[in-house]
């Protein structure tokens, strides 16, 4: 085998000059690239801008109203993501919220409005961020004779706002969906206790006919509750304590179909 002599090997210095270029040429590209990414972001302004004119939609037909929420939340996001600090942020947050919640995506607004009330407690629009809380979990509640975990997550953020917002407008409206609420859990309290009542588990039932009087009076269930509490213990040999609650449902709820089931046993009695 013939070796090739060290000073017969000719270096293509034209063809090296090229890639030299080149190779800086790309690595020049890439950093004015980067520069350019960078310089290309709006200012907080303008992004909080362009994200609420993406909100109001466009039209079809003139008439239904199309909004690309997530386009929305991406102007907001880059808002959070690039101005941390700027006036803007704190806005954001909160209309990244509204924009799920207007999508009916709940549980992702349940996440932005929970940690916008719990790092800004004292944020004018803390008020407002609670009891759009509630709202996404009352949105989420499920039908009366299912777990209402929704309900009881709903009002306590309820008792949350009344607690720390006595005197704020959402407080008001607070209120009238904490007695939806609290109607919706009676209702619950009470399927349950017809369940064993049907069942003929008439301790179980009373103990859930008792809570209802107990934790949800003046609901409308009151009279409901009485009377089958009542046959309750008549079923259970305490027939004196269950005449006493059939007067009470005659006296007090006299027009409900309860009191004349109640006028009936108290009839049967004597």
């Amino acid at each position: 085998m013939s070796l090739i002599a060290p000073s017969r090997i000719r270096t293509n210095r034209p063809a090296r000059a090229l890639l030299l270029a080149a190779a800086t040429s790309l690595v020049l590209a890439g950093c004015a690239s980067d520069t350019a990414v960078f310089e290309e972001i709006p200012p907080a302004e303008e992004l909080y801008a362009d994200g609420l004119e993406i909100l109001k939609g466009r039209k079809i037909l003139g008439i239904f109203p199309n909004v690309n929420y997530d386009a929305a939340i991406e102007k907001f996001q880059a808002i959070i993501d690039n101005y941390p600090y700027s006036e803007y942020e704190e806005r954001a947050q909160l209309k990244i919220a509204d924009a799920y919640f207007e999508d009916d995506r709940f549980e992702e607004a349940l996440s932005y409005y929970q940690d916008f009330a719990d790092l800004h407690p004292q944020h004018p629009k803390n008020a407002y961020a609670l009891l759009r809380a509630a709202q996404c979990h009352y949105n989420q509640i499920e039908s009366v004779d299912r777990d209402q975990s929704a309900t009881f997550e709903a009002t306590t953020a309820l008792e949350k706002l009344i607690r720390n917002h006595p005197y704020a407008p959402e407080t008001r409206e607070g209120e009238e969906m904490m007695v939806a609420l609290r109607t919706r859990l009676a209702q619950n309290m009470l399927h349950i206790a017809d369940f064993y009542l049907d069942r003929t588990h008439w301790q179980s039932a009373a103990t859930r006919y008792r809570r209802v009087l107990d934790e949800y009076p003046g609901l409308g269930m009151d009279a409901k509750a009485l009377y089958r509490l009542g046959v309750c213990l008549e079923n259970m040999r305490r027939e004196d304590e269950a005449l006493r609650l059939y007067h009470v449902v005659v006296e007090n709820y006299a027009e409900t179909s309860s009191a004349r089931r109640a006028r009936a046993r108290i009839a049967r009695a004597d």
